[in-house]
């Protein structure tokens, strides 16, 4: 029986299975399964490599190893090479592990609008935000700045990618956090904010908020971005973009979109 999943610690929450489960169901692909595989950084590479032996055939990469995921593949896509971040992963007969990224183009094709002219401010360092940075490039945006509570990670990836890091954040027109900040419930809003370096007032100063977070109902960023009125764009709906470039590349078959977003938007509680 062919085997997916995804790859990450913690990925408990990840919707990714009920997304391509549907879109393997509607293709009559009944042989396929899809499922989470909880994976600590200390096991990343032993368990990865292991995966092909045991039916295998791909897997999604989410936090926190994307770089990971990049430095173990033999064969790697130029998209994974250009943000120096893997999310999806192929296994060979012969054992080779193939890289490629499809964050940065599903990142582009969720947002839904031209990037030309964007002044655009990421939050995090991550393989995510090496995505969205590499996605605002390709995109065509004229000033892109990164910001990480650690300001030594956010001149790394600034230094690499060749954009601005910044030491707060900044008024932009677009403002994507590629944190994980908003994933768990246990902290208030405000305070939530204040681990994005923001306060409800200042998000009022971008007039896209994206957030690659998702979890049923609202973040406390993107409700503070509806109460200022900007428009926003959750985590599900880059996910089912970047999911279904990833289900293509695994199975040769064009992705049933509409399959895969009706299963994302089913409202579950978190897990």
């Amino acid at each position: 029986m062919p085997r997916l999943g995804v790859l990450g610690w913690p990925v408990a929450h990840s919707r990714s299975p009920d997304i391509h489960n549907a879109a393997l169901a509607s293709l009559g692909m009944d042989g396929w399964r899809y499922q989470r595989l909880p994976v600590p950084p200390s096991l990343f590479a032993e368990t990865t490599r292991s995966l092909r032996a045991s039916g295998f055939v791909g897997a999604n990469v989410t936090i926190p190893h994307k770089r990971a995921a990049l430095a173990l593949a033999q064969d790697v896509g130029d998209t994974a090479r250009a943000i120096g971040a893997a999310n999806t992963l192929r296994f060979a007969d012969d054992g080779t592990i193939a890289a490629e990224n499809t964050d940065g183009p599903g990142l582009i094709e969720a947002l839904g609008s031209s990037l030309q002219g964007t002044r655009a401010l990421v939050l995090g360092a991550g393989g995510s935000a090496r995505a969205a940075v590499w996605a605002l490039k390709h995109g065509g945006a004229s000033d892109i700045a990164v910001w990480n509570r650690t300001p030594e990670r956010a001149g790394a990836i600034a230094g690499e990618l060749g954009v601005r890091a910044v030491r707060r954040p900044e008024a932009a027109d677009l403002l994507i956090n590629c944190t994980s900040v908003g994933l768990e419930r246990s902290a208030s809003d405000d305070a939530a904010l204040n681990q994005l370096g923001l306060t409800f007032d200042q998000v009022g100063e971008y007039s896209y908020v994206v957030d690659l977070v998702y979890r049923s109902g609202s973040t406390p960023l993107l409700s503070a971005a509806m109460a200022h009125g900007s428009r926003t764009l959750d985590g599900l709906a880059i996910l089912v973009a970047q999911g279904a470039l990833s289900f293509e590349l695994w199975t040769g078959r064009r992705a049933p979109i509409e399959v895969m977003r009706s299963a994302a938007l089913r409202q579950e509680p978190d897990r």
